[in-house]
Order: structure tokens, then C-alpha cells, then sequence
């Protein structure tokens, strides 16, 4: 079962932009659903590894856009995406003890995050980038 549902509102109105959206997604849903296993949690921090590389690339394409289009919530937004990139390190290093990892909180935390991120952050950008094109 999907962790996380692509909703039409999580769409920011750049193509690219709402394609890596719908990629992470599937990607932490992937994750999600390889977690009960915990014969495989060796590799849930190579799961983590490609979730953290593919949003930052993200993030700094997403940033970018905000820098270019002179977005007036451009640290506040930034921000949040540095802290979820701590909260991925955090949890990698927690795979790294096995005893005190728990899978519940980890889809959680993704879970809550994207999320909320897109219900605030995202949606605000979206009426900016609609106002300001």
C-alpha cells in the first residue's frame, strides 16, 4: 500500500519539476513498502542513499527556479528543504544501528514532511509562479 498518494495539488505547474515530484514519491512508496522486511534492512540505507541524492538534485532544480523567478519565500522555502535533507541523515544513521531503527517512524517522518511541504511550501510557490507568469 502506498505510503504516499499523488494528489493534482501537489502539482507546482512546472512539468519538470512535478515529474521528479511524482518520482520521489514513488521512490519513498517503494521504500515503504520494502520496510516489514527486516531481513533487508541492510539495504534500506541504500534506499536512503538514492532518496537523499535524488532530492537534493531536486531541491537545487526547484530552487533554482525560485532564485531565477526572484520568489519572495525563497529562504524560508530553502530551508525546509534542508531540513528535510537533515531528518534523511539522521534517519541513515540510525539504519546504521539496527536495534534502535524503527520503520513506523521512518515512513512518518516522510510521510508528514512531503506532505505538509506540499500543502504549504509547494502550494504557496505554485500561486507565485501563477501570479508572476
Amino acid at each position: 500500500m502506498a505510503l504516499i498518494s499523488w494528489k493534482h495539488e501537489f502539482n507546482i505547474g512546472i512539468p519538470s519539476v512535478d515529474e521528479e515530484h511524482r518520482q520521489l514519491i514513488k521512490l519513498i512508496n517503494e521504500l515503504h513498502d520494502y520496510l516489514p522486511d527486516r531481513e533487508k534492512l541492510f539495504d534500506v540505507d541504500d534506499f536512503l542513499g538514492e532518496i537523499h541524492a535524488r532530492i537534493s538534485a531536486h531541491f537545487a532544480l526547484e530552487e533554482k527556479w525560485m532564485r531565477d523567478n526572484k520568489y519572495d519565500q525563497y529562504q524560508e522555502h530553502k530551508a525546509d528543504h534542508e531540513k528535510l535533507l537533515d531528518d534523511i541523515r539522521d534517519i541513515m544513521d540510525a539504519c546504521d544501528n539496527k536495534e534502535n531503527f524503527d520503520e513506523e517512524t521512518l515512513s512518518d517522518r516522510l510521510s508528514d514532511w512531503f506532505s505538509g511541504h506540499f500543502a504549504t511550501m509547494d502550494a504557496r510557490l505554485h500561486r507565485f509562479l501563477n501570479e508572476t507568469t
